[in-house]
């Protein structure tokens, strides 16, 4: 299955509530992602720009963006966005493929 980090900003209500009434949102991400089919392999909460960061796998792109739209649609983020990852073998199969078809391809010329 392909990996998948989303990382993500909760509202100023949604904090709100997490410092009034302190709440395991792993569980939660956990239950969506396995409902979807897929796995996940790590939450964490993090300083920076963004509140969250999940690791996961998913069946395919459809099932990420389902849960992407699901989270969206809880008004619970303000913002958030998802990376599709590569393991490194599927990163040396893409060098491997680029070397073949260097020959192909010739930059702009000024």
């Amino acid at each position: 299955m392909p990996f998948y980090m989303f990382q993500g900003q909760y509202t100023s209500d949604s904090i709100k509530t997490l410092v009034d009434s302190p709440q395991d949102r792993e569980a939660a991400a956990r239950g969506m992602i396995e409902a979807l089919g897929g796995t996940l392999h790590h939450f964490f909460f993090c300083f920076g720009s963004d509140d969250v960061v999940a690791i996961m796998e998913m069946p395919d792109d459809k099932a990420m963006t389902a849960g992407s739209m699901l989270v969206g649609a809880s008004g619970a983020m303000s913002s958030g966005r998802t990376t599709k990852l590569m393991t490194m073998a599927d990163a040396m199969d893409a060098m491997a493929s680029a070397g073949g078809a260097k020959g192909h391809y010739h930059p702009v010329k000024s």
